[in-house]
């Protein structure tokens, strides 16, 4: 992984641990702030699942799959590789976000989340700056394998 990946990676890293200590140690769990009346608050729960707490519970098998993922990832993808910058960027967003939410489920034992939103009537399982890095990092790699440098030289 290239000088800016390194730099995506560890400053998603950074950001989603340290906001997830300030969280845990300046709210009660449970405790629900609202930043945006019925939109958005900052609510401090703590998962031990994945997305939509599926696997509840299950603290090893998502341990394993974490690791499994990053191996994988490297293997098969980084090591010897050269990468356009937008893979870069998508890999290291991904990496960092799982990494962060490794961290929480090996020291802690569950995941600290706290990004809750309600859109409309739907009010999305509560999240963290990791997931963010997950999806956008996923999103940005799809997007850059469907269509590819076209999609970005019309962007510059």
């Amino acid at each position: 992984m290239k000088y800016l990946g390194f730099v995506v990676m560890i400053s998603t890293l950074f950001v989603d641990q340290l906001v997830k200590f300030m969280v845990q140690r300046g709210m009660h769990l449970y405790q629900s702030i609202p930043v945006i009346p019925s939109a958005f608050h900052i609510t401090y729960v703590e998962n031990d699942g994945a997305a939509w707490n599926i696997f509840s519970g299950n603290k090893l098998f998502l341990i394993l799959i974490a690791c499994t993922t990053l191996i994988f990832l490297y293997f098969f993808f980084l090591r010897n590789k050269k990468i356009s910058t937008i893979e870069q960027i998508s890999y290291s967003l991904f990496i960092g976000g799982v990494l962060g939410n490794l961290i929480d489920r090996i020291f802690l034992g569950h995941v600290i989340d706290y990004l809750d939103f309600t859109i409309f009537t739907y009010h999305y399982p509560v999240f963290n700056i990791a997931d963010i890095g997950i999806v956008l990092g996923t999103i940005l790699l799809v997007i850059d394998t469907i269509w590819g440098e076209k999609l970005w030289k019309k962007l510059r």
